[in-house]
C-alpha cells in the first residue's frame, strides 16, 4: 500500500459564506509539503530575519515594510518555500458574481461579463448591494439582524434590468430564473444544515489534494482547525477529490505543527499580496514572487497576480 504525502494547511481570509461586505475581498489557502524539521526551521529564521515576539509567527510580522527584504528571502527562489507550497486565491466578488451566473444556468463566460462589466454599469453601491442581496439569499446559514426576500433581491434586478448593454442583458437572464432562485432559497429555509454552497474553503482542501496527488498518490491533509470542518464535509471533499485522493484528514492546533504555521504565513502573504493587485495597489516585485505558487485553477478573473498573460 501506497503510503500518503501528507500536507499541512491553512487558510487566510475565510469568513464562510460571507463573500461580500465582510472583512476581507481575497481567500487564500496554502498547502504545504514539508517535513517537520525544514517547516521548523523555516519559521525559526523567519524570526531570525524578521524578529517578533509574538508566541505564534504570522503573516503580519514578515509583511512590514521594514522586513521587506525577509519577505523576498523567503518568496524567492533561494528561499525555504519555493516547490514546496502550493496557493488557492479567491477573488470573493468574482466568487459570488460565478454563482449569481449559475442562477440562469449561464456558466462562467456570463459570471466573467457579470463580474468586469456589473460595477462600472450599475455604479458602485447598487453592484455592491446587487451582490450582498443574493449572497445574503444563497447563503446556506446567515447572519442575525440581515434580511433579504427574494422579493427585495428581484426589485433590485428589475430596477438593472434597463441598464442596457451586456450587464442588462445578464439582468434581464436572472430575471427570468426567478424560480429557479425562490425553490433554491426555500430550500435553504427549510434544510438548515443543508451544505453551504458559496464556501470557498472545501473547494481549496480539494484542490490542494488534487494538485498533490497529480501523480496518483493518496494525500493526507493536516489542517489547522476550523469548526466549519465537520465529518459531513470532509465526506463530501473525499467525493469532490474523487476515488482514492484524500486518504486522510486531521485538524491540528497550528501552535503544535511548524508546517501548519508556514502555510498559515504563506497564506497570509499571499491574501495580502493578491488584494493589493486587486485594488490597484499591486507591488510588481512581489507580484512577481507569488506567482510561481498560485494554482492555476484559482478562482479569479483576469491575470493573477504577477501573471503576464491568463485568459480565464
Amino acid at each position: 500500500m501506497v503510503k500518503p504525502l501528507e500536507i499541512a494547511c491553512d487558510e487566510s481570509g475565510a469568513e464562510g459564506e460571507k463573500l461580500v461586505g465582510g472583512n476581507t475581498d481575497v481567500f487564500a489557502h496554502a498547502g504545504v509539503l514539508m517535513e517537520h524539521a525544514e517547516a521548523a526551521a523555516c519559521i525559526a529564521e523567519l524570526r531570525a530575519r524578521a524578529p517578533s515576539p509574538a508566541t505564534q509567527y504570522k503573516a503580519n510580522h514578515i509583511l512590514r515594510e521594514k522586513h521587506r527584504a525577509a519577505l523576498r528571502w523567503m518568496l524567492g527562489p533561494s528561499g525555504p518555500v519555493l516547490g514546496h507550497v502550493q496557493v488557492f486565491l479567491v477573488d470573493k466578488a468574482f466568487h459570488m458574481a460565478g454563482k449569481i451566473a449559475e442562477l440562469p444556468a449561464a456558466g462562467a463566460p456570463l459570471a466573467l461579463a457579470l463580474y468586469r462589466e456589473g460595477r462600472a454599469a450599475f455604479g458602485p453601491l447598487r453592484w455592491t448591494a446587487f451582490l450582498e442581496a443574493f449572497n445574503y439569499l444563497l447563503r446556506a446559514k446567515n447572519g442575525q439582524g440581515v434580511i433579504v426576500s427574494v422579493e427585495d433581491a428581484y426589485r433590485l434586478v428589475d430596477e438593472l434590468r434597463g441598464t442596457g448593454g451586456a450587464a442588462g442583458e445578464i439582468m434581464e437572464l436572472l430575471w427570468r430564473a426567478r424560480p429557479r432562485v425562490e425553490d433554491f432559497h426555500a430550500h435553504l429555509l427549510a434544510d438548515p444544515h443543508v451544505l453551504p454552497a458559496l464556501d470557498p474553503l472545501m473547494p481549496a482542501i480539494v484542490r490542494a489534494a488534487v494538485h498533490w496527488g497529480a501523480g496518483g498518490r493518496p494525500v493526507s491533509i493536516v489542517h489547522d482547525r476550523q469548526t466549519t470542518l465537520t465529518e459531513e464535509r470532509v465526506a463530501l471533499m473525499r467525493r469532490m477529490a474523487g476515488e482514492g485522493r484524500l486518504a486522510g484528514f486531521r485538524l491540528v492546533e497550528s501552535t503544535l505543527d511548524a508546517r501548519v504555521q508556514v502555510a498559515d504565513v504563506v497564506a497570509g502573504v499571499a491574501r495580502k499580496i493578491a488584494s493589493d493587485e486587486l485594488n490597484g495597489r499591486g507591488d510588481p516585485e512581489l507580484s512577481a514572487l507569488l506567482r510561481p505558487y498560485l494554482d492555476a485553477t484559482s478562482i479569479w478573473a483576469g491575470d493573477l497576480p504577477g501573471e503576464q498573460v491568463k485568459q480565464r
